[in-house]
C-alpha cells in the first residue's frame, strides 16, 4: 500500500496522556474539574432513540440559531464542527492554497504545526517575546507567504493574552484569513468575538469550544463565528454530517444554561489564583494565566524531573521539550481538593 510521503515524514500531534488508574490527579489536559450543566444530563436521559435511525441536521439549525442569538449575529455567520480541531483542518482546506503556508505564535497549539504537515504546506512559527507577549509576527518562509494565521488567544501552553487592539490591527494590515482560537475565553477578562462580528473585518474568525468552559471535552463540539462568505466556504469543504444528534442536542442544553458555566468559570479562576500565589511563593516562575492552567517554572527542580516525579505518585501534569517550554510545567487548575495534592506533593518532593 502506497503511503503518501508527506504522511510517511509526518509528525503526529501527541495528545495528553490518559491514565487508566483511577486514583490519579489529572492536571494534563485542561479538562473542567466541574461536572456540566444538569441539563446536559436531562437531554441524554430523556433522548428520543428514534433520532438515531435518522441522520442529523447538517446545518446545525437550532445550535446555531443559539449561538447566533448568544453572540448578537446571525446564523449564517456561524459554523459547528466536531470540535474546534475539525475546524481548523477544514480551515486549512478551506483557505490555503498549495503555495502558501499556516503561520501561529511559537510557542502555542501543537497541532497548528501538524495541521500544515498534513495539509502538505510549510509552518511558519512566529516567536513570541521573552516574556511570551506578542511580537510582529513572520508571515513569510522561503518564499512562501502566510494565508491563514491560527492565534490562540488566551495562548496554549503559556496562558497569556494578546490584546484586542493588537489583533484587530493585526487583522487590518494581513492579506489572509485570522482564526482567533478562543478555547479558554471563558476563564479571561475579555474576548476577542465583537471583532469576528463587525463587518468591517471581513478576514477575521474567532473559534470557541465546548470542551473546556462548558465541561464537554468528550462531547467534541466547537464553533466559529465569522463573516458569511468564510463561513460559507467551511460548509463546501465539511463532511456531509459533521455534528452528530446527541452532540447537537447536549450543546444546545448547555447553552441554554449559561449561568452553570459561568459559576464553574469563576470557581477555576479563584483556584487559578490561589495557586499561582502560592507557587510564586514558593520560588517559582508562574506567567500571568487567563486560562483554565499555569504555565510556570520550579524553583528548584529541573521541569522534566518534576513531571516523571509527581507522575509516579499519580498527579499528571504536561511537560513541553524546547528551548522556549522545556524549564516549565503547564499544570491544569482543578478542584481546591486537587489543587491541595499537588501543593503537598510538591513538598513532599522539596519543589
Amino acid at each position: 500500500m502506497r503511503i503518501a510521503k508527506s504522511v510517511r515524514i509526518l509528525e503526529a500531534y501527541t495528545p495528553g496522556e490518559q491514565p487508566k488508574a483511577k486514583n490519579v490527579v489529572k492536571l494534563n489536559t485542561n479538562e473542567n474539574p466541574y461536572l456540566p450543566s444538569p441539563k446536559c444530563a436531562e437531554v441524554l436521559k430523556d433522548f428520543d432513540l428514534d433520532a438515531l435511525r435518522r441522520y442529523p441536521d447538517p446545518v446545525f439549525t437550532a445550535l446555531r440559531t443559539r449561538i447566533a442569538k448568544i453572540w448578537k449575529t446571525v446564523p449564517e455567520c456561524v459554523f459547528v464542527g466536531n470540535g474546534s480541531d475539525e475546524i481548523l483542518t477544514l480551515a486549512a482546506k478551506a483557505f490555503v492554497e498549495d503555495d502558501e503556508a499556516i503561520g501561529s505564535l511559537d510557542p502555542s497549539y501543537s497541532l497548528y504545526r501538524t495541521l500544515a504537515a498534513i495539509r502538505n504546506v510549510p509552518f511558519v512559527p512566529s516567536p513570541l517575546a521573552d516574556d511570551f507577549t506578542w511580537r510582529k509576527p513572520v508571515l513569510e518562509a522561503d518564499g512562501k507567504k502566510v494565508s491563514l494565521f491560527l492565534l490562540t488567544n488566551p495562548n496554549a501552553p503559556t496562558g497569556t493574552v494578546t490584546p484586542q487592539d493588537t489583533i484587530s490591527s493585526f487583522a487590518a494590515k494581513f492579506k489572509g484569513v485570522v482564526i482567533v482560537d478562543e478555547a479558554y475565553a471563558d476563564f479571561a477578562k475579555a474576548n476577542c468575538v465583537s471583532l469576528a462580528t463587525d463587518a468591517k473585518n471581513r478576514n477575521l474568525i474567532v473559534m470557541r469550544t465546548f470542551s473546556k468552559s462548558f465541561s464537554l471535552a468528550g462531547l467534541r463540539v466547537g464553533y466559529c463565528i465569522g463573516p458569511e462568505d468564510l463561513i460559507d466556504a467551511l460548509y463546501k469543504v465539511k463532511d456531509s454530517y459533521n455534528a452528530d444528534a446527541v452532540a447537537q442536542s447536549v450543546a444546545l442544553a448547555a447553552l441554554n444554561d449559561l449561568p452553570w458555566m459561568r459559576n464553574n468559570a469563576a470557581k477555576v479562576k479563584k483556584t487559578r489564583a490561589r495557586v499561582a500565589k502560592e507557587l510564586t511563593r514558593r520560588g517559582w516562575d508562574v506567567l500571568p494565566s487567563e486560562s483554565n492552567f499555569l504555565f510556570a517554572r520550579p524553583a528548584h527542580r529541573r521541569a522534566s524531573e518534576l513531571f516523571d516525579d509527581l507522575r509516579k505518585m499519580n498527579i499528571f501534569v504536561r511537560y513541553f521539550k524546547g528551548a522556549r517550554t522545556g524549564d516549565r510545567l503547564r499544570i491544569t487548575v482543578g478542584t481546591d481538593a486537587e489543587m491541595d495534592a499537588l501543593l503537598n506533593a510538591l513538598s513532599s518532593l522539596d519543589a
